[in-house]
């Protein structure tokens, strides 16, 4: 117990973090087709709309990436209280975070841009809280 009250800050945004990637990535492979239909019209305007599948492909394994990092960080916190998968899940979190920032700017969706800082914020204060 003590390590979920000394680690309650961390966990909480590890959960946000396993929450947010690992149903985005099931989003993405239960209904692919609809994804990548969407994002085909969102891109349609940019150097990205030839390479849709393969960007959603590249995102899809990033999330799920970062979301079992997360998952392991928890497990890796509340056993031994060492956070070194915690601190690689958020890094990798990050990184999908700004790639999904940039796509959202050169299709020039400044509201979905906006969606992304909100969810960088709490991402970059794990990794400020992780850091060793």
């Amino acid at each position: 117990m003590n390590a979920v009250l000394n680690n309650a800050t961390e966990i909480l945004l590890l959960l946000f973090l396993i929450i947010t990637f690992l149903q985005s990535g099931f989003d993405k492979i239960t209904d692919w087709n609809g994804n990548i239909s969407w994002l085909k019209g969102h891109f349609s305007e940019t150097p990205f709309k030839n390479i849709v599948p393969l960007l959603v492909g590249i995102i899809l394994v990033t999330e799920v990436v970062a979301g079992l990092l997360c998952v392991v960080g928890i497990y890796q916190i509340l056993s031994s209280g060492a956070t070194e998968f915690a601190f690689y899940g958020a890094i990798l979190s990050s990184i999908t975070l700004l790639m999904l920032l940039f796509g959202q700017r050169i299709a020039k969706d400044y509201e979905g841009a906006k969606t992304i800082a909100v969810y960088f914020i709490p991402t970059i204060i794990l990794v400020f809280l992780l850091q060793a």
